[in-house]
């Protein structure tokens, strides 16, 4: 019955003549202005990036006769944009309309910026593409990677500190190239399906959300980055029935509770090439993770996150990359589960660090010295930190969510 009054519905209102739809009240909602874009349409915000000294934001914004949207950086207190990069300048030499990016990151002397175009996805993410560098005073555009990569190859490039050289992954292997030159070095050459080099497989993923797997120091000599060894890890078989007319099936490397695991370390090598230095990390790469890896607040040393098996004891390693020496500095441990510690800041000029710990029952914020000696609780009470926001650490402030009276609130 229903299905009949309406359709009885649509066809009186078709039948009404276009006059008297029009003189219907504004007010009210009919059939025509449902589908009419002129009433009803969605309205999407552009993208925002704020500054790193967050005083303001980057966007696109529409220009009328443009190819394109422009990036431009707006003041969020006036509203005021600037416009930094026209659509015209990101027009490949060839081509008759401008890149489509998906995410830019600026120098850190602001005089280039660099795209992430034409992107796959790689298990969950779109995290392999092509990459593009703008140089804002001459105009150039130029694409990385040489004449030797393949579409959609390059992952994870990062500009040096200097902003004269940028580093990414391609295939498995680790390069810098030379912005001025193009010239590529190659900081390894071992990558295969089973030898992984700054990326991960797809436990790290997984387990630890981990995906860019390279860290440049901050003086810009040298990059730390993960090294997965695959080999013995036993595939999974996915069956795929949407990509094709017949099903077919995907191998993947996944090792199952108790099965052979990647082996995992992490090494130091000089970002003009040669050889690598690894990290002497206890117990066996193969039953251990390195969770997290960071420049250690300087150029003198890195730190690790080390995890057995279980993943019940966190270690905090600090690694000398001149000689691959590493020394636990503080443990995390509980009788169930210990997690991954993203939010963990150099603090006072490098003497002490940030960490999320829920080691007295609560999860807190403490701030541990560098040696591990001094451990200081900074949110104490009953309550757990459910996320941190920022970290301002010039200011000394760390700002969180959290539910200190009612659980309910936050």
């Amino acid at each position: 019955m229903r299905r009949h009054v309406t359709a009885l519905a649509l066809a009186l209102v078709t039948l009404l003549p276009a006059a008297a739809r029009a003189q219907t009240d504004s007010s009210r909602i009919t059939l025509d202005r449902i589908y009419d874009s002129n009433f009803f349409s969605g309205q999407f915000a552009p993208p925002i990036r704020w500054t790193p000294d967050g005083k303001a934001y980057y966007s696109n914004q529409r220009r009328e006769g443009a190819p394109g949207p422009d990036l431009v950086r707006v003041n969020p207190e006036t509203g005021e944009a600037t416009v930094l990069v026209k659509s015209e300048q990101l027009v490949p030499k060839g081509d008759s309309v401008p890149l489509r990016f998906q995410s830019l990151a600026f120098s850190d002397d602001g005089k280039k910026v660099l795209f992430f175009t034409n992107t796959a996805r790689v298990w969950r993410q779109n995290t392999r593409g092509d990459y593009w560098v703008l140089d804002l005073a001459s105009g150039k555009l130029s694409k990385l990677g040489g004449p030797k990569a393949k579409p959609q190859t390059l992952m994870f490039a990062k500009f040096a500190p200097q902003g004269d050289r940028v580093a990414y992954v391609r295939e498995n292997n680790l390069y810098v190239e030379q912005l001025a030159t193009g010239r590529i070095i190659p900081l390894t050459r071992d990558g295969s399906r089973t030898t992984i080099n700054g990326t991960f497989d797809w436990v790290y993923e997984e387990e630890f959300d981990d995906r860019d797997g390279f860290r440049w120091s901050p003086d810009g000599t040298r990059i730390a980055y993960w090294q997965l060894d695959a080999s013995g890890v036993r595939d999974f078989l996915l069956i795929n029935d949407t990509d094709s007319l017949y099903s077919f099936t995907k191998a993947v490397q996944y090792p199952k509770a108790g099965q052979t695991n990647s082996a995992v370390r992490i090494g130091v090598v000089s970002a003009a090439g040669g050889l690598t230095r690894w990290m002497q990390v206890p117990g066996d790469p193969r039953n251990i993770y390195l969770a997290r890896m960071e420049w250690a607040g300087g150029n003198e040393a890195i730190v690790m996150q080390h995890f057995n098996r279980l993943q019940n004891t966190l270690t905090v390693l600090l690694g000398n990359p001149a000689t691959g020496r590493t020394t636990p500095v503080f443990v995390d441990r509980d009788s169930a589960w210990v997690d991954v510690v993203d939010d963990w800041d150099w603090m006072d000029g490098g003497k002490r660090f940030l960490w999320i710990s829920e080691r007295d029952g609560w999860r807190h914020a403490w701030s541990i010295s560098r040696d591990g000696k001094d451990v200081q609780l900074l949110t104490p009470g009953a309550y757990d930190i459910a996320s941190v926001l920022t970290v301002d650490v010039p200011g000394g402030y760390i700002y969180f969510t959290a539910s200190p009276d009612n659980p309910t609130q936050r």
